[in-house]
């Protein structure tokens, strides 16, 4: 993309600009429950609750590493963790071509190993397990096979909420997570789910073509679309399922999803339940017709919406995805640790997404596949950051 110097200037103005929004009550929220884990892990009682099942506690706030948020990380450490994912997007694939012949790299396996498991792991009982699994796998191969020496990031959004587009996160800067699409004509974004809502139009809709990923800054994805929204002229052309179909990720950043949904005001609601009611958190965060079409995962998730990120199945194709469960596990953490022995194993909902077909209630023994990312594993195991196979906090 060509920009004359007034334009380039414009842009470096515009993100010299960026103001952060405050944190103040999701950040006291979180020194909450941190002091109240530091007590359950000191005294014992959480140890031996996570023991009634059999769960294993040998980790403690000592030995514990430290997620961090992505703006705070020094340009070094942002530098450290692209790389690493760049890695990924450069190393082969391990998934078998006759299963996902789409799968180019090992990157491609986790997009794949999403697909393949989104109608069993999203409005389901095991959503926050599942997925805390699921970033645990993506760190675990950013560390083991490409040499990252720290640990997952995550994207505050509270902070970037009144402007994401020039925020440290999407700038299109060498240690962003990459841009905005360059503009594309579109209509609004139709929101999924939701036949009457459409997100407004934005600045882009097109390729991004900044930021450190691909070559000259443009994101590929592999495998095919499976449910994505359509932005330019002619949408996305849609499967066969798992196959290959090599295009640009295109994004339109939206500061009026992230305005009115990804505020402190909006998230505290998360916290404002005096129950230890893990269903009602659950239906606050995801996408819940009680609470409305958009909630927090969902606002978070349309902030860049398109193609792949605004695709339920393909969503891990953009690198943002990563650092926004980043965030709803530490959103989960944060809730859990306000009362960690009471709420260490409290889980709800159905097996199926929605409850659509039907199904039984997840259970604690529950097996929570990996694909080709790691072995299964019972959801018990993963209800706990200091617990089974985590030791990790978040700063």
């Amino acid at each position: 993309m060509r920009f004359s110097l007034g334009s380039s200037l414009l842009l470096l103005s515009s993100a010299a600009a960026y103001t952060p929004e405050s944190t103040a009550q999701t950040d006291a929220v979180a020194a909450r429950s941190f002091d109240t884990l530091s007590r359950a892990v000191a005294n014992g009682s959480l140890k031996k609750e996570l023991a009634t099942r059999n769960v294993s506690q040998e980790c403690t706030l000592a030995n514990a590493a430290v997620r961090k948020e992505y703006a705070d990380l020094s340009d070094a450490e942002k530098t450290d963790y692209i790389d690493a994912v760049r890695c990924l997007m450069t190393k082969p694939s391990i998934t078998p071509p006759e299963v996902v012949p789409g799968a180019r790299t090992r990157y491609d396996d986790f997009v794949a190993t999403h697909m393949n498991l989104t109608r069993s792991v999203h409005m389901t009982g095991n959503f926050l397990s599942w997925h805390r699994y699921f970033l645990h796998s993506f760190e675990t191969a950013l560390r083991d096979e490409c040499g990252y020496k720290g640990y997952q990031p995550y994207w505050n959004w509270v902070k970037s909420s009144a402007d994401p587009i020039n925020s440290p996160y999407m700038d299109g800067s060498p240690t962003s997570q990459g841009g905005n699409g360059v503009y594309a004509p579109h209509k609004c974004t139709p929101f999924v789910g939701n036949s009457t809502l459409c997100i407004p139009q934005g600045q882009g809709g097109g390729c991004v073509e900044s930021g450190p990923y691909g070559a000259n800054g443009v994101i590929t994805a592999n495998i095919s679309a499976t449910s994505p929204t359509f932005l330019p002229e002619g949408g996305v052309p849609v499967g066969p399922m798992f196959s290959y179909s090599p295009r640009c990720l295109k994004r339109d950043i939206s500061p009026w999803m992230t305005s009115q949904w990804l505020t402190d005001n909006h998230t505290m609601e998360l916290f404002a339940s005096p129950s230890h009611d893990i269903a009602l958190f659950q239906d606050i965060l995801q996408i819940d017709q009680k609470q409305g079409p958009i909630c927090v995962h969902s606002a978070g998730h349309f902030t860049w919406n398109g193609d792949p990120g605004g695709d339920v199945y393909n969503s891990p194709n953009d690198p943002m995805f990563w650092l926004l469960h980043g965030n709803v596990d530490r959103i989960w953490w944060m809730w859990q640790n306000l009362a960690p022995v009471e709420r260490a194993f409290q889980i709800a909902g159905t097996r199926t997404m929605g409850n659509s077909p039907p199904s039984a209630n997840a259970t604690l023994d529950d097996m929570l596949e990996m694909g080709f990312n790691g072995e299964p594993s019972p959801l018990r195991e993963h209800v706990s950051t200091v617990g089974g196979p985590y030791c990790y906090i978040y700063a």
